[in-house]
């Protein structure tokens, strides 16, 4: 049962939210609760007193759960925090994401979300003489210090080279370490000659994507479908060379492969399966996964292929590649 000290704790939070200057949204129930599963701050509890940790959204939803919520967070809910008040948080740089480790892919399961000192600051004067004054001083801070937040996110960019000679900045952490050999590498032994038409990056999905490309050869690209983190045409050979990265998700499995064909049914080019890992050690987990008809590479062995089966070892097969 919600108390009454549990909803003053929210509406406060409410209050101190809007002095911060968020909108409506980012000031509302649910956004308080994120604040105050921030601060594991208990109905309780004074403002003065909080020493915010290093949570996940799974630790906000369940000290949001036990405090301040009659019923707990369903599983689905995980999202809406996310991307409708901690994103906001963040990019306010209200929040800091990923303090411990700055290289830390966005999307990692182990994510982590801490209040910013700053911000802490000011939020400890509230109800008492000074908070007007320190949150416009913090607020007349903010500008700076977004510029030099940005500064530090380009400089921990990887950085890479694609076949064209063109440079891109792929975001740190995550898979991106695999995708940077998988252009540098597998390009240079299995694809030469080959045009990069899509390299995907959790920090922006649309980065490199050559749309116009890939509709000159009968793909429409369904935005709702989940593409291949790398897309390479070989125009010798007339492939589309569809790439997934499985290091924190799995390879080319026969449900991944039935997606993929639907997404590029129109090509025109013949499609070419591969999962790629960063060593055996990791292959070795998804063995059983993978989808017969495949290729598997792998960055410590870049010289290598492992073929699944089929007529042909690196090939399309159906229409495209002249087979029935």
């Amino acid at each position: 049962m919600i108390t009454n000290s549990a909803e003053l704790k929210v509406r406060e939070a409410q209050q101190i939210l809007r002095a911060f200057g968020f909108d409506a949204q980012r000031s509302n129930e649910r956004s308080a609760w994120v604040l105050l599963g921030l601060l594991q701050l208990k109905p309780n509890d004074s403002w003065s007193g909080v020493h915010p940790l290093q949570l996940g959204v799974t630790d906000l939803m369940e000290f949001i759960a036990a405090h301040y919520r009659d019923t707990p967070y369903k599983a689905n809910t995980r999202e809406t925090i996310r991307r409708q008040t901690l994103h906001q948080f963040v990019d306010a740089l209200f929040v800091e994401l990923n303090p411990d480790d700055s290289t830390r892919a966005v999307n990692s399961p182990k994510t982590v979300y801490t209040l910013h000192a700053d911000a802490l600051a000011v939020i400890k004067r509230y109800g008492c003489e000074g908070f007007d004054s320190a949150l416009a001083r913090y607020l007349s801070k903010v500008p700076g210090l977004k510029a030099q937040y940005a500064a530090a996110r380009e400089m921990n960019r990887i950085p890479v080279t694609l076949p064209s000679g063109d440079l891109v900045l792929l975001s740190p952490g995550g898979q991106n370490t695999l995708i940077k050999a998988m252009i540098a590498d597998f390009c240079s032994y299995y694809t030469p000659g080959g045009h990069v038409l899509y390299v995907g990056d959790a920090d922006s999905k649309m980065m490199t994507f050559d749309e116009a490309a890939l509709a000159s050869l009968g793909v429409t690209v369904d935005h709702h479908g989940k593409m291949p983190d790398l897309i390479v045409y070989l125009p010798e050979k007339n492939w589309l060379v569809l790439l997934e990265a499985a290091t924190t998700h799995g390879p080319v499995d026969a449900k991944r492969h039935q997606e993929l064909a639907t997404l590029f049914k129109g090509s025109t080019a013949g499609l070419v399966y591969v999962s790629c890992f960063p060593d055996r050690a990791t292959m070795r987990k998804y063995l059983a996964e993978i989808s017969w008809e495949t290729e598997v590479w792998c960055a410590s062995d870049p010289t290598h292929l492992i073929h699944f089966n089929g007529e042909r070892f690196l090939g399309p097969y159906g229409e495209a590649a002249g087979l029935t």
